[in-house]
């Protein structure tokens, strides 16, 4: 999952080298914190928050595959 993730960040942004991807999984479930340069911020988050909408719909679309609670953050 984290691959995947890192896939699809990296080939939105301007900086690729500057995308970290860490995964904490708790008892709540599955947290994917994406870090990404202050400038592609905006990039990864889209008009109206569409395209981070977007990826936190496929980070629960995949989590329920494996049974499992999956939350996708932008963390900076």
């Amino acid at each position: 999952m984290k691959e995947f993730f890192t896939y699809l960040i990296k080939n939105l942004v301007d900086q690729p080298d500057a995308v970290e991807i860490q995964i904490v999984e708790n008892e709540k479930g599955t947290l994917i914190e994406v870090r990404v340069s202050p400038t592609d911020v905006a990039k990864v988050v889209g008009r109206q928050g569409r395209i981070i909408n977007s990826l936190r719909t496929l980070a629960m679309t995949i989590g329920a595959r494996f049974g499992q609670r999956v939350r996708l953050e932008l963390v900076n």
